[in-house]
């Protein structure tokens, strides 16, 4: 089944274009009105005074191409179907509305569809009496071997840098030069693990989970390799070593890092941070992205594109630009960090020792860290699917600090605000906090003279307090608040009986009043224990045994 969101198949690419026109942040876009067979998005502020850029393709590498016209970049874009070449009336309908006595330069990525159709254009064009000049991006290193190699990503430099050299009022030989002399210095390579999807057609599944392809084209073509490894220090190593050997490992590079469309902002920025502790991080002076610039419809996976630099180069990736997709150049440096003291409110304590705790201790923690992998099984029913590791998390810190006699066993005070405070600081999240809140609590009422069941009432309300929740909101506090109850009636057996009714209760409730089941509907909570509740009811059914 296709996952993409459109209307018609067939005016899929129409509809989008329309809303890149209209979502562009300097207003300068416009598409002409020439036919409905040809797409062309140009400057609505061009005035023909200087050489024209004009670019284009297939469709589906959003923002390329038209999220990179307007001053500085391109003149237009003309845009095909999907992974299609547009027809050469199209192109050559762009090249005679644009063009003026300064000439225009075509920059065409290196397939034969998009070869002959901007070719037998631009002779055409010829025939207007227009000068009209080519240059063909060929940056893919992935097969080595091959006499016609493709045009990806890097691309995109080209578009800047002959966009610049136009914009300075160069010639037309002087544009192709500098635009030719970028295609000459400029190598890319990329990879996926899972390949791009056409909408309305059943997704692809060529590539094996675990594995990624080397060198797949950004219209799916298969790669030259395939990696069993999802490692992402091991896959910049590897592209960045093919970049050095074609830049050599003397040469200052700017680098492209391009998200091909369906990779996390998350992941790119781990990429980012291997490209910076690579081999090839050492020569790279400027960077552009993490971005998507050149994608693949949904691609998961990214390129590299290496440019060595000169004078010039830094100019034209650093000068302002007045387009949508691009991401300006940044002069790349290792990550600054600074020196600061942590922030602790520490509990003053000294350990010691009594058996009675030491065993509720043992028993609680061990329960929960055995109860990691249910919990989370059933929170990715209600929730984000965390709550066994959270609560897990907390318990193996306080387990470790028993194992090694780090604790005031012997103070109860004591010993609940120090859990309170190591909750705090390894559970995270809103458990975390909430946990801290109500053993930080009860440990200060304990250490001001109160009982322990009526301390742990406090701690209670507090938790009700900050975190919002109540009796019947579907919450740990189901099983909690009964527990308790029960406790100061009844003993441990009382409240572990308490909490099991209470968590039980919470798997009959078709609304959440608080937490993340609050955001779920009522037949995905219907017959499903909240996560919480069960992790109160387990532990005191352990202790109570």
């Amino acid at each position: 089944m296709s996952r993409f969101f459109f209307n018609e198949r067939t005016r899929l690419v129409d509809d989008a274009l329309e809303g890149i026109i209209l979502s562009s942040r300097f207003g300068n876009l416009t598409k002409l009105d020439i036919d409905p067979a040809i797409r062309v998005v140009a400057r609505s502020d061009w005035d023909k005074s200087k050489v024209a850029v004009i670019s284009g393709g297939g469709s589906g590498h959003e923002p390329a191409h038209a999220g990179f016209v307007g001053k500085g970049m391109l003149t237009a874009a003309v845009c095909g179907d999907l992974y299609a070449s547009p027809s050469v009336d199209a192109v050559l309908n762009a090249i005679v509305a644009l063009t003026g006595d300064r000439g225009c330069l075509l920059v065409v990525k290196n397939y034969t569809g998009d070869r002959l159709n901007f070719g037998l254009a631009a002779e055409k064009a010829k025939r207007y009496g227009l000068k009209v000049e080519m240059v063909i991006v060929g940056d893919d290193i992935a097969l080595p071997d091959n006499k016609q190699p493709r045009g990806i990503a890097g691309t995109v430099l080209v578009h800047k840098i002959a966009g610049y050299a136009a914009e300075q009022g160069k010639s037309l030989s002087e544009v192709r030069e500098m635009a030719q002399k970028a295609c000459d210095n400029l190598w890319s390579l990329g990879l996926a693990m899972q390949t791009g999807n056409l909408p309305g057609s059943d997704e692809e599944s060529r590539i094996k989970p675990g594995h990624v392809e080397l060198g797949l084209g950004i219209h799916g073509e298969p790669g030259a390799s395939v990696v069993e490894s999802h490692n992402s220090r091991d896959l910049i190593a590897h592209l960045a070593e093919q970049l050095q050997q074609q830049a050599g490992p003397d040469a200052r590079l700017a680098v492209l890092i391009n998200n091909l469309g369906g990779t996390s902002g998350l992941e790119m920025a781990l990429l980012t941070k291997e490209l910076a502790h690579s081999t090839l991080g050492e020569q790279v002076d400027y960077l552009v992205g993490p971005a998507t610039l050149v994608s693949a419809l949904d691609m998961k996976g990214f390129s590299l594109t290496a440019l060595r630099l000169n004078d010039e180069f830094i100019a034209a990736l650093t000068a302002p630009v007045e387009t949508s997709g691009w991401q300006p150049a940044v002069a790349f440096a290792p990550m600054k960090s600074q020196k600061h003291s942590m922030v602790r409110d520490a509990v003053e304590y000294h350990a010691s020792e009594n058996v009675q705790v030491q065993t509720v201790l043992a028993i609680a923690t061990s329960t929960l860290i055995e109860l990691e992998g249910r919990l989370n099984a059933l929170d990715a029913k209600v929730g984000d699917g965390d709550t066994g590791s959270t609560f897990a998390k907390g318990a193996q810190d306080i387990a470790l600090l028993l194992v090694n006699k780090e604790l005031p066993l012997n103070d109860t005070g004591q010993l609940l605000q120090l859990i309170g405070e190591r909750l705090a600081t390894v559970m995270g999240g809103s458990s975390g906090v909430l946990m801290s809140i109500f053993f930080t609590a009860a440990g200060q009422r304990v250490a001001e003279g109160d009982a322990l069941p009526q301390a742990l009432q406090v701690g209670l309300q507090q938790m009700k307090r900050y975190g919002g929740a109540d009796l019947g909101d579907r919450t740990l506090i189901d099983a909690l608040q009964p527990a308790l109850d029960a406790l100061a009636q009844g003993g441990i057996k009382a409240a572990a009986l308490a909490a099991q009714k209470g968590a039980d209760s919470t798997a009959q409730m078709q609304k959440a009043g608080a937490g993340r089941s609050s955001y779920i509907n009522s037949q995905n909570l219907d017959g499903v224990t909240d996560p919480g509740a069960m992790a109160v009811a387990e532990v005191l059914t352990a202790l109570a045994k």
